[in-house]
């Protein structure tokens, strides 16, 4: 195996601001000690010190952050070819907080800019990156349609859609602020683009979905680490990854319609807004719902709710269960320290 061909990059433009370019190999990089001395510009024994404290301290796992590689190498007039420790992107970055030096220092600010826009703004974009994708033979990845992916699931998740479909509602001539009217309302259009996606409405999903004896009574999505109630009163943690896929390209496509027509200020009716959205799906030839289904949230909600108290009993039994084992296990270990 010859020498990495990835690499970072740390330089201050000409704007002032830090900058980092990295070129990665199945989303990391290896380094050796040296390589980070010559990054971070510094001693090699100073890479080596940090290294052991971050190991000593846990802070890093070494077996998932270190490895030994065959490396080929310049020594004097010959190519040789070592074995090196190696040191994958989780110690760089542990490595570059740690060092004293100016080129360490910038990747600090740089580091804590990205941190601080992360937690204002909940995200983190390369606009340059991603502007310039690779091209050709290029082995460096793009990510740019996971990210439109993700967006998508984003613009299409139900509390934000409401709130950009309220808005828009409210631009009708004759829309009424009442949060009942509003919500039924958004229920409709929900549906229909359910409906469009999955041939069933939500209510129907989820009466049709919703089974206690299921792995996660049928859910493919939840919100925290296990299922909860008000999970399962969610259609769209029932739909399988492509139905979501689905989904998602068709609220975005009918949001980006919906916000130009609104947009241009041209008047509409609360009703048009249901006529809009049906043309719309006619128009890229997606199914149209016409009625209310065959199944009322009402009748969603109780069956949802009727089999999850069966399967939380379940869980709650298989847990019981688990621990009473555990316990035991633990008396048998005990047991066998007794006797020696």
């Amino acid at each position: 195996m010859t020498s990495s061909q990835s690499e970072m990059i740390i330089y201050q433009s000409e704007d002032g601001k830090i900058r980092l370019e990295t070129r990665l190999e199945n989303e990391t990089l290896w380094m050796t000690q040296s390589q980070m001395a010559e990054l971070f510009q510094t001693t090699q024994q100073n890479i080596s010190l940090h290294i052991q404290n971050i190991y000593e301290e846990g802070e890093l796992l070494q077996s998932a952050t270190h490895k030994k590689s065959l490396w080929v190498r310049q020594e004097g007039q010959r190519q040789v070819e070592r074995e090196l420790d190696t040191y994958n992107l989780d110690m760089v970055i542990s490595v570059g907080y740690r060092v004293k030096s100016v080129i360490a220092t910038r990747f600090r600010i740089w580091a804590t800019q990205q941190l601080k826009t992360f937690i204002i703004k909940g995200f983190v974009m390369d606009d340059e990156r991603l502007k310039n994708p690779p091209v050709g033979q290029s082995v460096v990845p793009d990510y740019f349609a996971e990210m439109l992916e993700r967006v998508r699931d984003i613009r299409a998740s139900e509390r934000r859609m409401y709130l950009r479909v309220r808005e828009i509602f409210a631009l009708a001539a004759d829309y009424a602020p009442t949060l009942a009217e509003t919500t039924r309302f958004f229920s409709v259009i929900q549906n229909k683009l359910h409906f469009a996606a999955t041939g069933m409405t939500a209510a129907e999903l989820i009466a049709s979905r919703a089974d206690h004896a299921k792995p996660n009574m049928g859910l493919n999505t939840w919100q925290k680490d296990e299922v909860r109630k008000t999970d399962v009163m969610i259609a769209k943690n029932y739909l399988a990854e492509n139905e979501v896929s689905e989904l998602n390209r068709i609220v975005t496509m009918w949001l980006d319609f919906a916000e130009d027509q609104a947009t241009r200020r041209k008047q509409v009716f609360m009703q048009d807004w249901s006529d809009k959205l049906d043309d719309f799906l006619r128009f890229n030839d997606r199914a149209v719902l016409n009625n209310a289904g065959r199944v009322s949230k009402k009748q969603a909600e109780a069956k949802a709710t009727l089999e999850y108290d069966k399967f939380a009993e379940s869980r709650r039994a298989l847990k019981e269960k688990q621990a009473e084992a555990d316990y035991f296990n633990q008396l048998a270990d005990v047991a066998k320290k007794d006797k020696k």
